[in-house]
């Protein structure tokens, strides 16, 4: 009884957005990309697309996202949305970074990515235009990849700040205790794979077409680096999605090296009671703004 009603709420629901989405006017956008999609389709093979494809899109997209934060540091007007301002970004910081960053694609993730054309071949995932699916049914697969990773990631990070083997994996993402986006994959090889294999499930469960690749890749990346970036910026529209962590959130880890152990979302924190030191954090630094009004 249970089951029927929830498909039916899921079927209303989609009905719903099906008729929002018809009267949405049409995306001017959309010709060029499918013309481009297509020529992409004609002119390289799958392998290309799934392997060196994917790996240009999370190179782009990586240091795309993080040019905004990097450019922060050089204008005087936002640095009073910086969340620890005692700490600013260094060139030899950010140079090492790099350097680590480099490592870590081409080295650890860059094979990772080879296997993505035979997981796409073992399971049919299609690659055309007509088999796309439309823009609400990625978002809707690309939530559900970022719960499942969010889940996966939260009970992982915990578990590599135990004692016993913090010092030797998960330190080295701890090296800088003020974040900037650059360093969202920052980190110990062994960790890239660990927390990695979050980003992995949910594709291995909802992938219907090989654009949910490349489309959780981007929702991921704008995630991890916003979180890692250092600045709390008032106007930042990912804060409107509910239970959203955000850059306080994840700064705050980051600044004491406990709690606060998930990506995405503050529900797993909120039901372990792992955020309550930065709660009473939240509280003291209320009081002292009203003092300071």
């Amino acid at each position: 009884m249970a089951t029927n009603e929830s498909i039916s709420i899921f079927s209303s629901a989609s009905l719903a957005v099906e008729y929002v989405d018809s009267l949405l006017p049409e995306n001017p956008l959309q010709e060029p990309f499918k013309n481009a999609w297509n020529y992409m389709l004609n002119n390289y093979t799958k392998f290309q697309i799934a392997t060196w494809g994917s790996l240009i899109v999370h190179e782009v997209l990586y240091f795309l996202f993080c040019l905004p934060g990097f450019l922060f540091q050089f204008i005087p007007y936002m640095k009073k949305y910086k969340i620890q301002k005692d700490k600013p970004e260094t060139w030899e910081n950010q140079w090492k970074c790099f350097k680590v960053l480099l490592f870590n694609h081409f080295c650890i993730q860059l094979p990772l990515i080879c296997g993505t054309y035979y997981f796409t071949e073992y399971f049919s995932i299609p690659y055309d235009w007509e088999t796309m699916p439309r823009w609400y049914i990625l978002l809707a697969r690309c939530f559900g990849c970022a719960v499942i990773e969010d889940t996966w990631h939260y009970f992982l990070h915990r578990l590599l700040h135990h004692k016993r083997i913090y010092k030797y994996i998960h330190k080295i993402h701890h090296e800088f205790q003020a974040p900037f986006g650059m360093e969202a994959e920052y980190a110990h090889p062994l960790e890239t794979i660990i927390l990695g294999t979050g980003f992995f499930i949910g594709i291995m469960l909802l992938c219907d077409h090989v654009i949910l690749l490349w489309a959780w890749v981007t929702v991921r990346l704008i995630e991890t680096i916003d979180v890692h970036s250092g600045y709390d910026i008032p106007l930042n529209p990912l804060n409107l999605i509910p239970f959203y962590a955000g850059s306080r959130h994840h700064d705050f880890h980051h600044m004491n090296f406990i709690g606060n152990y998930a990506s995405t979302f503050t529900w797993w924190d909120r039901i372990f009671g792992t955020d309550s030191q930065f709660n009473a954090y939240n509280e003291k630094m209320k009081k002292v703004e009203k003092k300071t009004e």
